[in-house]
């Protein structure tokens, strides 16, 4: 009896550890909704997807419209490529909100792990429009089911196998006699076969389902694996050459995964960002090139210490993922800056950036002269809230800059990494999604140059001189101190604004 309670408890618990979990992205480290603003044919529209805790679970999708003419959204998940993306299932309505019209939400059942993507089907006074947003889904743990619930569960397993047995022996025993006819010491006998061969078949079976879900319960936490973010392993050469390569904690994930088939992201295969710890008073944003199997990077001049690791890719799948890791360096006499590649340098987090009354400062001075000023809200920053992150581009005299340039394609990056290490973003003023899985899930190609289609949602450059503002849709995952690192392009030259903020 007790080995039978223990594989029963084992059937029990296996389940709710396939049904129970929580999820991270791998693209984002520690940070699991998406947030976007894009167009939907002539309506604006911001878009968050907070990714369900379980795959397969239930999503929660919030819309924003920017004018009040929408008056119906449909949303439907779809895979983001391949024969998946062609044949949507039926499209569930969005409820329009009865307090703002101008807000809907729905839920939407994510059936699939890996490379997801919500379409937005929008009707209003302008007509019809849509657009697609990239989610990438998984699950990182799983939770116990509680003891209570998991003992109850066992009860009625036990009580229906051992019913099963007691029927089937009361069916041979007295299946077919007269009223009133009492059994046979013959039929007694054979209903006490009857049921030794009935609870061997019942706790055969409930052994075998056992085996079949701790199979299941393999592959499941091997998924987990499979998704953890990629461990990034660096090796300095020569003084400043530096050499990364990608170590999975799931030896599938190197079998998928293929260097030389990997999405370029704003024109390149890795964004590489170095980060100084534990002050963050160094950022570094890179762009190594593929050698094969590793990233090759010719490092700038940089102080001696220890260094956070962040690599940001795209599969083919389009998949967003980012390589974490960390690296002791000793002086570097390296090249000049040039191009896209950009460093930060300044006090550490919580050094400096309040004002007298301990606020954070919303002002950050650029290395020509100028200020990144962030419009910040005016109450208390509060997690897993969807913000719009702006800031006001001002020169040397005080005035809105009037030499912004498009900078990789965008009106500016921005990274947020967590005091504690635990978060990682990379951003765009259309949100936390991959441009690379953005362009796929709207249906473009990218090519080896990572050039974009104007007309993508989100990704649509104006000609001449960019507006002095750029903003961010983002949400804090939890609470706690970050720094968010604002990167613009300004005369042709990259400058950075950095930020500290607390979340509640």
């Amino acid at each position: 009896m007790g080995m039978r309670r223990a594989a029963g408890a084992r059937i029990i618990w296996t389940i709710a550890a396939v049904i129970l979990g929580t999820v991270a992205v791998s693209a984002h480290v520690g940070s699991p909704d998406v947030y976007f603003e894009g167009d939907a044919g002539p309506y604006r529209l911001y878009v968050t997807v907070r990714v369900p805790q379980v795959i397969p679970g239930i999503a929660e999708i919030e819309v924003r419209s920017a004018s009040p003419d929408v008056q119906k959204v449909e949303i439907v998940p779809m895979r983001l490529s391949g024969a998946g993306s062609n044949f949507p299932p039926t499209p569930d309505v969005a409820e329009r909100s009865k307090q703002d019209p101008q807000f809907f939400t729905g839920k939407l059942w994510l059936m699939e792990f890996g490379a997801l993507k919500v379409r937005v089907h929008v009707e209003g006074s302008k007509g019809k429009g849509e657009l697609a947003v990239p989610v990438p889904a998984i699950v990182q743990k799983n939770l116990p089911m509680e003891r209570s619930l998991g003992g109850l569960l066992f009860a009625l397993m036990l009580l229906l196998a051992l019913g099963m047995v007691f029927i089937a022996g009361a069916a041979a025993r007295e299946g077919n006699l007269e009223p009133g006819q009492e059994p046979t010491p013959a039929r007694r006998r054979r209903a006490r076969i009857v049921m030794a061969v009935t609870a061997v078949i019942v706790f055969g079976i409930i052994f075998l389902g056992n085996t079949w879900w701790g199979s299941e319960a393999r592959s499941y936490a091997g998924r987990i694996e499979y998704f953890k973010p990629p461990l990034a392993e660096t090796q300095l050469e020569n003084g400043n050459r530096l050499v990364i390569r990608a170590k999975a904690q799931d030896e599938r994930w190197a079998r998928n995964v293929k260097m030389e088939e990997l999405v370029p992201d704003h024109g390149y295969l890795m964004h590489l960002f170095l980060v100084s710890t534990p002050g963050m008073e160094n950022i570094w944003h890179l762009h190594p090139q593929r050698s094969g199997e590793s990233f090759v990077e010719q490092l700038p001049s940089m102080p001696a210490g220890k260094y956070e690791v962040f690599a940001d890719i795209v599969d083919n799948n389009g998949f967003p993922w980012t390589l974490v890791g960390q690296m002791d360096l000793p002086v570097v006499n390296g090249k000049v800056l040039s191009g896209d590649d950009a460093n930060w340098a300044g006090a550490a987090i919580g050094a400096s950036g309040a004002d007298a009354s301990g606020r954070d400062s919303a002002a950050a001075k650029l290395e020509d002269g100028g200020s990144l000023v962030w419009e910040k809200p005016s109450g208390a920053i509060e997690a897993n809230t969807a913000l719009d992150l702006k800031f006001k581009v001002l020169d040397r005299d005080g005035k809105p800059a009037k030499d912004m340039e498009p900078y990789m394609g965008m009106a500016g990056h921005a990274e947020i990494v967590s005091a504690d290490w635990s978060v990682f973003a990379h951003i765009h003023p259309a949100g936390s999604v991959s441009m690379a899985a953005l362009e796929l899930a709207n249906g473009g190609v990218t090519g080896e140059g990572g050039v974009l289609p104007s007309g993508m949602a989100g990704m649509a450059m104006p000609a001449g001189p960019l507006d002095p503002e750029v903003s961010f849709p983002y949400g804090f995952p939890k609470a706690g101190e970050y720094r968010i690192f604002v990167q613009i392009k300004r005369g042709g030259r990259v400058e950075t604004g950095v930020f500290d903020a607390r979340v509640q």
